[in-house]
């Protein structure tokens, strides 16, 4: 199975201006676990995940000054859509995070987790 059989399509992305609490609102509308945080002024892309948010917080920042770019991962892994799910559990154990952006040519494209890896690889996804 390929990652792009598990990645989710839905990519919220997000602005490195915009707050943490608004970063979470959206977040959480929307039922994912990580943003993607796209600079127009630099072509960047980074993540900003649940955990990045809580660990801001339990740093005693105030979501509402702080921002999603003070607070993003940008030295990310990407992954391919052609990448099988071993591959993408590979690089997550590797680095030690639980995300993934997806890019094809056009840009981002999807978000794989360790949750939609571990949906495909059990027995009632896989119909046994």
């Amino acid at each position: 199975m390929l990652v792009r059989d598990a990645m989710s399509t839905m990519v919220l992305t997000i602005g490195p201006a915009h707050t943490l609490r608004q970063a979470a609102r959206l977040m959480s509308a929307r039922r994912v676990g990580a943003a993607v945080v796209l600079d127009t002024d630099t072509s960047g892309l980074g993540i900003l995940t649940e955990r990045d948010i809580l660990n801001a917080i339990g740093a005693d920042r105030n979501p509402d000054l702080e921002t999603a770019d003070a607070h993003t991962t940008k030295d990310i892994v990407f992954a391919a859509p052609t990448w099988t799910l071993a591959e993408a559990a590979e690089a997550m154990t590797r680095g030690g995070f639980r995300h993934l952006v997806v890019l094809d040519d056009h840009g981002p494209v999807g978000i794989v987790s360790v949750r939609d890896i571990i949906r495909c690889w059990t027995p009632a996804h896989l119909g046994v």
